[in-house]
């Protein structure tokens, strides 16, 4: 048991130890302690994206306290089944960080957690190469990641590339950006587990974060992976604002089948860490998990989960 170890292991048993409210006041209190404008860089944050809960002192909503403590009570074993999984020392650093983060507000060790590797998504030492790949960029926005892989693998490592992007006004954009690469396919859809039809929710502060919702003006086309693309798929992206466990579920076929790498962000739902590699775990128990962190500083976002 090395020195990441040990204090991964002090931490779930404090946390373990602790009734819910201890563990709720526990947090409250040291994210009270924090100076006046990091709370309001956390309060502004979080009223921007609204995927963790509310958080304001002066209101005294402390929802997002709440909701993360919720989670570590209910699920620590979750946590620690985990961080088993993870293969290297950089993933088990990260997901002890993160856990560091939300009880303490440490921000030193998720600072030293942060990837900087020039691709986002593309670690060489996770994925070395790439050879007539089928991949499926889902969240595919103005095509970013699709030409981070075209740079980091070159043209010849990919068959076809299907681009899945649900905001209308982004499509334009995203034509643009790939068409001058051959065989890529781009979907005005969202993925989910079965063919529906939802609505954009659209985050009027950055259209990155939009989402499906339940009703809205604008109507959005659901599909599953598994119903959409019949042949094989080898590589899959996801970064979709808290769809990825239904989306996850709409590939289940590709997953027990092709075991497919997959590449998917799970930052949006607190419960997304530990849930998306158990799901992936259920359909193929062959899959290897790691963690890199591409995102914040002060709260950890921008976490992609790697299965390979």
């Amino acid at each position: 048991m090395n020195y990441i170890d040990k204090q991964f292991y002090k931490l779930t048993n404090e946390i373990k130890s602790l009734t819910f409210e201890e563990l709720f006041e526990k947090i409250k209190r040291n994210y009270l302690f924090l100076p006046d404008d990091f709370k309001k860089i956390f309060e502004d944050y979080f009223k921007k994206f609204s995927f963790w809960g509310s958080l304001s002192q002066k209101d005294g909503d402390f929802t997002e306290i709440q909701l993360k403590a919720k989670v570590l009570k209910n699920h620590i074993s979750d946590f620690i089944w985990l961080y088993k999984k993870l293969e290297d020392y950089s993933s088990k650093f990260l997901l002890y960080a993160i856990l560091r983060n939300w009880v303490y507000y440490d921000f030193t060790s998720l600072k030293k957690s942060i990837c900087t590797k020039k691709y986002h998504y593309f670690d060489l030492d996770i994925i070395p190469h790439c050879k007539d790949e089928v991949f499926v960029d889902v969240g595919a926005y103005v095509g970013d990641t699709t030409l981070d892989f075209i740079a980091c693998y070159g043209e010849e490592s990919y068959k076809k590339i299907y681009c899945y992007e649900i905001t209308k006004n982004m499509l334009p954009i995203l034509n643009q950006n790939l068409q001058k690469y051959n065989n890529v396919v781009i979907r005005h859809a969202a993925l989910r587990d079965k063919r529906s039809r939802m609505f954009l929710d659209e985050n009027v502060q950055d259209t990155s974060a939009n989402r499906t919702a339940k009703c809205g003006r604008e109507e959005v086309e659901c599909v599953s992976l598994d119903e959409d693309v019949k042949h094989e798929v080898s590589l899959i992206k996801m970064d979709i604002e808290g769809d990825e466990l239904k989306a996850l579920k709409g590939c289940k076929n590709h997953i027990m089948r092709e075991k497919p790498k997959l590449l998917i962000s799970i930052y949006h739902k607190n419960e997304h860490f530990f849930q998306l590699a158990k799901l992936i775990h259920a359909y193929n128990k062959g899959y290897k998990f790691y963690l890199r962190n591409y995102g914040g500083e002060l709260y950890p976002t921008e976490i992609v989960l790697f299965g390979v």
